[in-house]
């Protein structure tokens, strides 16, 4: 064969694989674009953000690979797995009223117990990540501090974007049943549709709405970043932050994106909040107005106001150069000057936000 006639072989294989591939997702219908023209948020067929947004401040996206594949900082990956709390449905979930719990289990995904509900921010709680997983970043633990079986009932699953270490189809799969609402951006829902989750449980949001899940209020705010899951579907879902505000406490969940005056106005109009989730990490100066550098993830947990950060979006995956615990160390610092309290969980660690001491030990520094 050719070296064409190779190449147009791969391209037809990829085409049809990303074509019946369930992970991928699904198509919005000619009612579903219709709506999503109405957001205020959709131009030619595609959501925008608030302000001009480059996916690349720099280099081309070859170069960024380039330095991705053969780049990376020595100490991109950790020298072993990372700590974690083992888990179960018996000791995640205790359901108490008054009282605001958040367990993280790496990256972003994250359990929220709050005014006697379990939220589940982002579940990726798949070992591989995406459809094609020799071509994605391996989760530095082969083991997770809880499987998605292992979940109880949970009130709602809150999604801020499509990409995969966010919205994963396996963990979908396997909690649906047991999920009772779906809230999530504009776009999303035939992914979750495709996937099985009946139309009834999906809420599907656009920035500026809100909705109620018992004496919690539900809001989908705006983020900075972009969107897609396959080679012709870029920015076709909307990305978010999530505002949950019940009667005594309030948690905000900046999702991915950039650093903007969005978080100011976030903090200005439901502030303050008790605890915030910060993405922070996996980011790059090529790619610096759709992630956050460290130093403004902490910026972002003042401008919303928040008593406490925990940082995000690390301590799972390697999707950038830089070293795995580089930002948790460059938000250490930057919250110390800026006095921002920060907490810093173990995989698997529960934060109780009741005013006693939080989590806060260095314990990636023990890693070896």
């Amino acid at each position: 064969m050719t070296t064409g006639s190779i190449i147009g072989t791969l391209l037809v294989a990829v085409v049809a694989f990303t074509s019946i591939s369930p992970q991928l997702g699904g198509s919005p219908t000619k009612a579903d674009k219709e709506k999503y023209a109405q957001s205020g948020h959709y131009q030619d067929g595609k959501f925008v953000n608030l302000l001009p947004t480059r996916e690349l401040t720099g280099g081309s996206t070859v170069g960024v690979m380039w330095d991705f594949l053969f780049d990376k900082d020595k100490r991109a990956d950790p020298p072993g797995p990372l700590p974690l709390q083992p888990l179960d449905s018996a000791s995640i979930v205790r359901k108490t009223p008054d009282q605001l719990r958040v367990t993280w289990f790496g990256h972003s995904a994250s359990l929220v117990e709050l005014a006697g509900k379990n939220i589940l921010l982002d579940p990726m709680l798949s070992i591989e990540m995406g459809p094609v997983s020799w071509a994605t970043p391996n989760r530095y633990n082969p083991t997770l501090a809880i499987r998605p079986e292992q979940l109880p009932a949970i009130d709602a699953i809150i999604i801020s974007h499509d990409h995969y270490d966010h919205l994963d189809y396996q963990t979908i799969k396997r909690i649906k049943d047991k999920v009772a609402n779906f809230y999530v951006p504009l776009g999303i829902a035939p992914h979750l549709r495709r996937w099985g989750v009946a139309e009834a449980r999906i809420h599907e949001m656009n920035w500026g709405d809100s909705a109620r899940l018992g004496d919690i209020v539900v809001r989908c705010t705006p983020s900075r970043h972009f969107s897609g899951r396959g080679l012709t579907n870029r920015n076709s879902t909307l990305w978010s932050s999530w505002v949950l505000q019940a009667p005594t406490k309030r948690v905000f969940y900046t999702g991915d994106g950039g650093y903007g005056p969005h978080f100011a106005s976030i903090g200005a109009a439901y502030g303050p909040f008790d605890i915030a989730l910060v993405e922070c990490g996996q980011y790059n100066p090529n790619w610096a107005e759709i992630h956050m550098m460290p130093e403004q993830s902490v910026q972002a947990a003042r401008d919303v106001q928040a008593r406490v950060m925990l940082p995000v979006h690390w301590g799972a995956f390697t999707e950038a150069p830089h070293a795995w615990d580089e930002p948790i160390e460059r938000a250490t610092a930057a919250a110390m000057r800026l006095h921002q309290p920060l907490t810093t969980p173990r995989l698997g660690e529960t934060v109780t936000v009741d005013g006693r001491a939080l989590p806060a030990t260095a314990w990636w520094k023990e890693v070896q």
